[in-house]
């Protein structure tokens, strides 16, 4: 069999022979390789990182460049020749990649060639300057260790966040505030500028937004914010002159790296984003590929009256009541009368109207968000906001697996579009549940978006991402990010009691989360689902007196509140009130919950008829429910935790078939919770 060694080696020499079979195809990229191969793009991108520790683009620039080093080397073709024919499209920008890649510019690749070759002849020098060097050399390694031992704390911390940036709202330096618009407009752009560089994390515009007057200082937001860039600008714009001045700030010390005033005639806005956005990347040395220049260059209009209409409904848009909704859709329509292919106002109107639309019970606008999007698609199909509004009329016609792919395509030509993360995070939780995907992109969200949110909201955006690892069986990471979602709402009573269950997790001490949840209960008397709580685990640890007091408790709220909720708890109920001499209250809650499980669509349905046949004596269907249940996928770690001691159970937990059972569930749950942790460390969503 193969080693892992010659497998890593059998699939890199693989892509690379495709890369070069396509060489002189400017054109062919991260996409085009991964259908070559036959991965998906998401697979490529994971599985060249994991091996090489470059991003796949970076791996074809590299493939690129050492092919042009061959050719240069041979001598028969000049610098520009060489360029076109590994795929280089600009000079300047082959120049610039093979000086960073090799450390000289690809002209002098004769020159330095010629010294090598000088040098080898003279053996008694260069076995001095060996030794020398290997003195050195060791010198060299003994301080890199002191210095990395003495200042690590600091520097990993940089290493995390050397490639951030947040661009801070822009001022209006004008006392005309009809001109806001502009100026919001130049801020967004620049940020979506940015934004399309997979080399770099930018935080969203709904992060920086609470920080327009905001008095905090650049230190205090970037630990916020966990960001290490800053971008701040102000301007005006006076007749057809835009004035506009940016500052570039390293977040540590508060040092400014760069300023600039720009003074552009109106009718090169266009140019003047560009040029910002790259003298920023330039500054903190952001690679940028051909394909991410190329998008950046793209003008979303070539009519100033279109652009000036899409902005005012763009500013409109940022601020989702319904009346400025349809404001801002009059002012995009009036943007489509000056130029029919302005793919961006198009996209514009199509999330206008499902926004309209969202969580209304009838929906109004399919046709116009279908249309909409349509028309963006035809005349830009590769942009972002025109795969997102195709996204949105799947969405609001409730076709959510069509959404995705529109969704996930976005992503690759926007990596860190935080509207797209918004949407496929509710479409795995709400819509095709997925506790893999759903992880996956909260957390990659969050990085670019959780300062948008006050303290409750982040507190329960981090209470349901620690319920999905409690629920995969993610221990530590579940505590961590149940102990951040306590810190910004200590009163977060879900949180307390989901923390109670992720610590009996690790100790497995009924007793003690018996006493937590009941510290919980005392700070709100009045909480239905912490009483039952309360009463499930007085349940477990077989103190029925002790959970018939909060069952009869329980069960006196949610009658007089008419609710019919938790009927999943029923059995245990029945449980308990038999051993307390109710029979006949205990029969009905048995068969509501018989009826409960029948009727049962999710996986755990066999489970649950398991659960009551058991209770009832008859073991064989008991076990042959066990049985059907068994061949599910995807289950909560809780069924492996409260399984074996649910007094529900009795009847069969020491038969042969029951263990059998119940050991295969715990090797397919721990292989694919192994399969999942595999998953997020190749992705990098968890060490």
């Amino acid at each position: 069999m193969p080693d892992a060694h010659s497998n890593k080696n059998d699939f890199l020499s693989k892509i690379t022979e495709i890369i070069e079979e396509n060489i002189s195809n400017e054109q062919f990229g991260v996409s085009e390789l991964a259908r070559e191969i036959g991965m998906s793009r998401s697979n490529l991108l994971r599985k060249i990182k994991k091996l090489t520790n470059l991003s796949a683009s970076q791996f074809i620039r590299q493939v690129r460049l050492q092919n042009a080093m061959e050719l240069l080397r041979q001598a028969s073709s000049n610098v520009s020749e060489v360029s076109f024919k590994v795929g280089f499209n600009s000079t300047s920008y082959f120049i610039k990649c093979f000086h960073d890649y090799y450390g000289y510019p690809p002209g002098e690749v004769g020159k330095r060639d010629l010294g090598e070759s000088d040098s080898v002849q003279n053996d008694q020098p260069k076995k001095k300057r060996t030794i020398e060097l290997i003195g050195a050399t060791i010198l060299i390694v003994l301080l890199t260790i002191v210095l990395i031992f003495i200042f690590k704390p600091f520097s990993s911390k940089n290493n995390k966040l050397e490639k951030s940036i947040a661009v801070l709202p822009f001022k209006n330096d004008s006392n005309d505030s009809t001109n806001v618009h502009i100026i919001n407009g130049l801020m967004e752009s620049i940020l979506n500028n940015l934004q399309k560089i997979e080399d770099l994390r930018v935080i969203s515009r709904t992060s920086v937004e609470k920080y327009r007057n905001n008095p905090k200082t650049i230190s205090e937001i970037a630990r916020e914010l966990d960001v290490h860039y800053f971008v701040e600008g102000s301007g005006q714009k006076i007749g057809d002159q835009i004035l506009l001045n940016v500052q570039l700030i390293e977040a540590p010390g508060d040092n400014h790296l760069w300023a600039e005033q720009y003074n552009r005639d109106a009718i090169d806005i266009f140019k003047l984003q560009k040029e910002v956005a790259k003298n920023i990347t330039d500054k903190i040395e952001v690679i940028i590929t051909p394909e991410e220049e190329e998008r950046i260059n793209k003008a979303p209009t070539d009519d100033l009256v279109a652009y000036d209409y899409f902005l005012k409904g763009l500013d409109l848009l940022n601020k989702p009541e319904r009346d400025k909704l349809e404001e801002a859709i009059q002012y995009f329509k009036k943007a489509i009368e000056h130029d029919n292919e302005f793919a961006r106002a198009y996209a514009a109107i199509a999330i206008a109207y499902y926004l309209m639309d969202e969580h209304k019970a009838e929906k109004k606008y399919a046709s116009q968000i279908n249309y909409y999007a349509d028309n963006a698609l035809l005349f830009d199909s590769q942009l972002p906001q025109s795969l997102i509004a195709k996204a949105l009329f799947y969405m609001n016609s409730e076709e959510y697996e069509l959404a995705v792919p529109y969704l996930e395509k976005a992503l690759e030509y926007n990596p860190n579009y935080d509207l797209v993360y918004v949407f496929l995070v509710d479409l795995y939780v709400n819509h095709l549940p997925n506790t893999e995907k759903y992880l996956e992109y909260a957390l990659k969200g969050i990085r670019l978006d959780i300062g948008a949110y006050d303290s409750i909201t982040t507190s329960f955006i981090y209470l349901h991402i620690s319920n999905a690892f409690i629920q995969s069986g993610f221990v530590n990471e579940a505590e961590k990010y149940i102990n951040k979602s306590l810190e910004y709402y200590p009163e977060n009573l879900y949180s307390e009691y989901v923390k109670a269950y992720i610590l009996f997790a690790k100790n497995r001490d009924l007793r003690r989360t018996k006493e937590l949840l009941i510290v919980a209960l005392d700070k709100d008397t009045n909480r239905l689902d912490i009483v039952q709580e309360v009463g499930k685990i007085c349940y477990f640890m077989r103190d029925y007196e002790s959970a018939y007091v909060y069952y009869k408790r329980f069960i006196e709220i949610k009658e007089a509140l008419n609710l019919d909720i938790y009927r999943g708890e029923d059995a245990k109920i029945a449980v308990v009130l038999s051993r307390m001499g109710l029979a006949e209250e205990s029969e009905k809650y048995l068969l509501n919950f018989k009826e409960y499980a029948e009727n049962d669509k999710s996986i755990y349905k066999d489970l649950s008829l398991a659960a009551y046949y058991s209770y009832k004596g008859d073991t064989e269907k008991a076990i042959e429910r066990m049985k059907l249940f068994s061949q599910q996928d995807n289950y909560h770690y809780w069924i492996i935790l409260f399984l074996e001691i649910d007094p529900l159970m009795d009847n069969i937990k020491d038969l042969p078939e029951f263990k059998k059972l119940f050991n295969d569930l715990e090797i397919k749950f721990w292989n694919s919770h192994n399969q999942f942790k595999a998953s997020l460390e190749e992705k990098g969503l968890i060490l």
